[in-house]
C-alpha cells in the first residue's frame, strides 16, 4: 500500500461509522465494484463499526448478508458517496 492510500484510509476512518458514526472503525472494500477475485480499490471503501462491518446479526452486519443490510441502509454505492462528500478536499 502507498503513502496516499494509507493517508486516504486515515481520513475514511476519522469519519467514524457511515450508519452510526461510532468513532472505532474498520475499513470495509466496497464489493459491487469489482469483479470476480479482484480486491476492490483502497478508494472504495467505507468505514464501519465493528458490529455494522461483521460483528452483528444478518441486517446488522454487511458480512452476514449484502442484500438485507443494504435494504436497510442503502448500498455499498450510495453510501461510498455519501463517505466521499464528507472527506475534506484536498
Amino acid at each position: 500500500m502507498i503513502k496516499a492510500e494509507k493517508d486516504y484510509l486515515k481520513k475514511v476512518a476519522e469519519l467514524g461509522c457511515i450508519i452510526c458514526e461510532n468513532p472505532y472503525v474498520e475499513i470495509h472494500h466496497i464489493t459491487t465494484k469489482r469483479g470476480f477475485g479482484k480486491k476492490a480499490s483502497h478508494y472504495d471503501t467505507l468505514p464501519l463499526c465493528f458490529f455494522h462491518h461483521r460483528g452483528g446479526e444478518k441486517g446488522v452486519a454487511i458480512h452476514q448478508g449484502v442484500k438485507t443490510w443494504e435494504s436497510i441502509h442503502g448500498t455499498q454505492i450510495e453510501l461510498l458517496e455519501k463517505v466521499k462528500s464528507r472527506l475534506p478536499i484536498n
